[in-house]
């Protein structure tokens, strides 16, 4: 019941402590008071973050996206570690689509059209489920030999664990990647 309220404009996020709890409200942390309202305290990043997403191209081909142009990304499947950073994602987002074996390489750009919500066909579980929009296919894969070769490109958590299926990038790591594929920002242009 608590989760199903709408915020209460008037309760300021600095209530007392003894007139408060903390929770959650759908997936942001909420300060509830007395009266059942809740306050949201975070606030979606003003500028977009990057992320780096991966799929095993026999499951699922990012081509699909580009068939389709915006589809739900359902594949960062349930481990914890995915489920945190997948609480971290915000529309506006971009977003390097990977293919893992066989081909082990970054093939398009993505961009988050909706914050992360519950999986709609699994009830029971707490899989989060995001929307993608096809941005482009990069002019030039980037093999992960590639990026790990790149010395600008070794803290990447992804090059030490290519199980996981969503990381992030720094906006340095992401512009790097761009220019391996061959997009490079022009002044005053951002990157894509």
């Amino acid at each position: 019941p608590w989760s199903h309220r709408v915020p209460d404009p008037k309760l300021s996020p600095t209530s007392p402590p003894n007139s408060c709890i903390e929770g959650f409200h759908l997936f942001y942390p909420c300060v509830y008071s007395a009266r059942g309202t809740s306050q949201r305290m975070t606030q979606a990043p003003t500028k977009p973050r990057r992320w780096l997403l991966a799929v095993d191209p026999r499951v699922y081909h990012w081509d699909t996206l580009f068939v389709k142009g915006k589809e739900m990304w359902r594949h960062a499947g349930n481990r914890p570690d995915a489920a945190r950073q997948l609480k971290q994602v915000h529309k506006g987002d971009r977003t390097l689509c990977y293919h893992g074996k066989p081909e082990h390489s970054l093939y398009a750009l993505a961009e988050v059209t909706r914050d992360p919500y519950p999986d709609p066909e699994d009830s029971d579980s707490k899989k989060l489920v995001m929307d993608l929009r096809a941005i482009e296919r990069l002019p030039r894969i980037v093999k992960l030999a590639e990026m790990r070769d790149d010395r600008l490109l070794r803290k990447i958590k992804f090059l030490k664990n290519t199980r996981l299926t969503i990381c992030p990038l720094t906006d340095e790591e992401y512009a790097e990647i761009l220019k391996i594929a061959g997009i490079v920002a022009s002044p005053g242009i951002p990157l894509p």
